[in-house]
């Protein structure tokens, strides 16, 4: 196992290094700008002056009648970045050899890697319809590595997809405004609420995982197709119009949906598809954000 977590840490080092070479070329500057704190924390009190932001009034100090005074924030220069991993049954769609679960991993582990180089703190959450593995945020490159490790070794014991309860734990734990990266097939329901209030309490980053089969299966008759998570065989013809249709069209309209919510939310949203080369993606991604 040793030799195969060396084998993904060499392969997420080449992918970082082909794209921090594109942002810098690209930005004709700063890499370390995508991962910088975004989030404020408390430095002093000084009394109210005209113009200052009612919101920042700290109404505790003032209630003891010696004036007004307003709270002030100095920005978090250590960032936590966090991944809340999909690793479901869906997740296995494709072959082995470029299913969404080992993309998704290796997206993961590239930001990791990338985010490790910036000093920030580190974590993730693995999920399927439980916690299949946490790590909370810590500092230093023995624990960005062991991130990593851990991110490739996981291996889920349940099958099911519980994004709302994933995305509640993810809340309830992180509570320092963060960067969210959030990494999923997103086939699941009732979560749009949580979603949403995650862009509003964290930075976030929604990053779709899509495999080819789920848009467009071939022509192959009347088959059994299998689906992990209920555990169920469902008979479909795969060569009629109807199903081709049907197929296309909820893929499509789950992505468009999706799209179209982050960017109300002023969440960033990517969609990336199993076993591509993901690097030009995430160059657009970290472009867009700088």
């Amino acid at each position: 196992m040793d030799s195969d977590i060396h084998s993904f840490l060499s392969h997420v080092v080449q992918l970082e290094i082909r794209i921090r070479k594109a942002i810098n070329t690209q930005m004709h500057g700063n890499f370390s700008s995508i991962f910088k704190g975004s989030g404020l924390e408390f430095s002093d009190l000084r009394q109210y002056h005209y113009g200052d932001d009612v919101r920042h009034i700290d109404w505790n100090t003032t209630a003891k009648g010696h004036g007004t005074f307003v709270k002030l924030f100095k920005e978090e220069k250590e960032q936590t970045v966090f991944f809340l991993l999909d690793v479901s049954a869906s997740q296995q769609v494709g072959r082995n050899s470029q299913s969404k679960l080992k993309t998704l991993k290796e997206v993961a582990g590239v930001l990791s890697f990338s985010a490790m180089q910036e000093a920030s703190h580190l974590g993730f959450c693995g999920f399927s319809d439980k916690n299949e593995k946490f790590m909370p945020p810590a500092m230093g490159k023995k624990h960005a590595y062991r991130v990593i490790s851990e991110l490739f070794k996981m291996e889920p014991e349940n099958t099911g997809t519980d994004l709302k309860a994933a995305l509640g734990f993810t809340l309830q734990v992180l509570k320092r405004r963060s960067l969210i990266f959030v990494l999923s097939d997103f086939i699941d329901e009732n979560y749009h609420d949580l979603l949403r209030a995650m862009s509003q309490m964290h930075d976030l980053v929604v990053i779709q995982l899509v495999d080819k089969q789920e848009i467009k299966l071939p022509s192959l008759g009347i088959i059994p197709i299998f689906d992990p998570e209920r555990k169920r065989t469902t008979w479909v013809n795969t060569s009629s119009k109807f199903f081709k249709n049907l197929q296309r069209e909820q893929g499509s309209h789950r992505a468009e949906e999706l799209k179209k919510l982050c960017k109300q939310w002023q969440a960033d949203y990517i969609s990336i598809r199993a076993g591509e080369d993901f690097v030009p993606t995430l160059v657009k991604l970290f472009t867009i954000r700088k």
